[in-house]
């Protein structure tokens, strides 16, 4: 590695509620190149861990200890990558969930966009703090990089106004009341590497612990199921998906739950682990679903068919459907939920295994996405 390439890496920070992912690029001839990742995971807890592996697979270090914070595996990190490749790296990508009405483009980070970010801190009170936290850390520990922003609602900035607007007064809509979307960095890197190869009319279906499809149009986002937050849409792991609103007021007048209450309720308590009394683990419920647990069997069977519904409403809305793509921890791994989805939509023509090959199954590249950016936005600040 040249000094001058060494200079050039881009380190990007992917937090969660408890943990930390992270990667280093270099650039490459057209794209980003890995050079290392890694995880700090169980950020808190006793039994927190942080693994650092090269991009062969190849760990560089696994260490087992209680991470206090996101800050302590930040300075770990920056160590590691000093001794490893005795660089810093000239740009860090953050990955922010949610960045209000007016934050819609990747951008660097300035006092101006803290500021934003903190006004937008009710759209997305469980992931905005931290993300925060993390930026106002990392700008500390890595002083002399350029930070940037990237936004998981940018991808979702082309919706049609039939999509984006609430059925509210108004007025709502112009205090930034409307639908974002989210899973955009995971559907930008899709339509990067499916890139020529991308029709006219695609689905794609970001199935995880969160989880959410797209319509996409030319390769443009024209519909998606997560609303104003990431709890609305499909049910999910813990979280509800939609619901008839007059449930939440149901709940106030009934059980006077408060906004608190219901927050940890539709985001935490719910999903499929409402319908299989807690357990919300994709390969537990397959399991216990194949040992007959009738629960386990209704939250299988609401997910798919959530899926399978939604699959159905963008045929209609795109006038057909060329190319179906799942991703996301279930999506890629689970070929049983794959299966469910599939089963019902032969009539679309898409057929899980078909060699026709209009259903994909491909790994998303979030970080990558966000280094792409990085890079981009590096040059032009440059030029």
């Amino acid at each position: 590695m040249h000094d001058h390439d060494q200079e050039r890496t881009i380190l990007v920070l992917n937090s969660g509620s408890s943990s930390l992912k992270f990667g280093l690029f270099a650039p490459s001839a057209d794209d980003e190149t890995l050079l290392l990742e890694g995880a700090a995971e169980g950020i808190g807890r006793t039994d927190g861990r942080l693994r650092i592996k090269a991009a062969d697979g190849r760990v560089l270090l696994q260490q087992d200890q209680k991470l206090d914070s996101q800050t302590e595996a930040l300075q770990q990190l920056s160590q590691l990558l000093v001794q490893q490749h005795r660089a810093r790296p000239s740009a860090v990508g953050h990955r922010v969930v949610h960045g209000g009405p007016r934050l819609r483009t990747h951008q660097r980070i300035t006092d101006d966009v803290r500021r934003q970010l903190l006004d937008a801190l009710h759209f997305a009170p469980l992931h905005i703090p931290p993300a925060l936290e993390l930026i106002n850390e990392a700008t500390q520990i890595f002083r002399d990089a350029t930070h940037y922003a990237c936004f998981d609602t940018a991808f979702h900035a082309t919706l049609p106004p039939r999509a984006a607007q609430l059925p509210l007064p108004r007025r709502y809509a112009d205090a930034g009341v409307i639908r974002y979307g989210f899973h955009g960095l995971s559907y930008e890197s899709l339509v990067k590497q499916l890139g020529a190869a991308l029709p006219s009319r695609a689905v794609f279906a970001h199935l995880g612990n969160g989880a959410s499809l797209c319509a996409l149009l030319d390769g443009r986002s024209v519909d998606t199921t997560m609303g104003l937050t990431p709890t609305g849409g499909i049910p999910m792991g813990t979280r509800s998906g939609d619901l008839d609103p007059g449930v939440l007021l149901y709940l106030m007048r009934a059980e006077r739950l408060d906004a608190d209450a219901l927050d940890t309720l539709l985001n935490r308590q719910s999903g499929l682990a409402g319908y299989a009394d807690g357990e919300s683990d994709m390969q537990a419920l397959q399991k216990s679903a194949a040992n007959g647990d009738a629960h386990a069997s209704l939250a299988l069977d609401a997910f798919a068919t959530g899926v399978r519904k939604t699959i159905g409403g963008y045929a209609a809305l795109l006038g057909g459907i060329d190319l179906l793509v799942f991703t996301g921890g279930i999506g890629e791994h689970s070929a049983e939920v794959r299966r469910r989805v599939c089963d019902g939509l032969a009539f679309l023509g898409l057929v899980e295994g078909d060699p026709a090959g209009k259903v994909r199954v491909l790994h998303t590249e979030e970080e990558k996405q966000i280094a792409r950016h990085c890079r981009e936005l590096l040059q032009a600040g440059e030029s």
